[in-house]
């Protein structure tokens, strides 16, 4: 897993916290908002994104296992806030690519340093 399961739990409760309301605002960030599994309750999860064509990219930086990824795989679809609008995404695709095609040389250098190669990928839809 790339990022510890602490340095997960501190996000969850600290950093999200602080972040989360610029999350939405800041380019190539938003916010995936999905339901949970069992507690049927509404969670915000600010993300880093990346485009190809109509399909939203994310980098898995805390592993398959995040709560965020099997809430969305289990319901089959999101909302995701970005920049003033709301999105419905649907249709979830996890890949692994090791080298990084999917994202450009910059990211790809980082999520390479962070021994990243897993992402969640959702169509826009209609």
């Amino acid at each position: 897993m790339p990022f510890p399961r602490l340095l997960a739990r501190l996000n969850l409760h600290v950093t999200n916290r602080i972040l989360g309301p610029l999350a939405a605002k800041l380019p190539g960030m938003g916010i995936v908002v999905h339901t949970g599994r069992r507690t049927h309750r509404q969670y915000r999860s600010p993300v880093m994104f990346f485009r190809r064509d109509n399909d939203f990219i994310f980098a898995l930086t805390y592993g398959r296992e995040s709560q965020w990824v099997q809430n969305v795989l289990a319901h089959g679809s999101c909302e995701f806030e970005t920049q003033g609008h709301t999105l419905r995404l649907s249709n979830p695709r996890l890949f692994h690519d090791p080298r990084r095609t999917v994202v450009k040389p910059p990211h790809r250098l980082v999520l390479g340093l962070l021994n990243v190669s897993d992402f969640l990928e959702l169509a826009r839809s209609s």
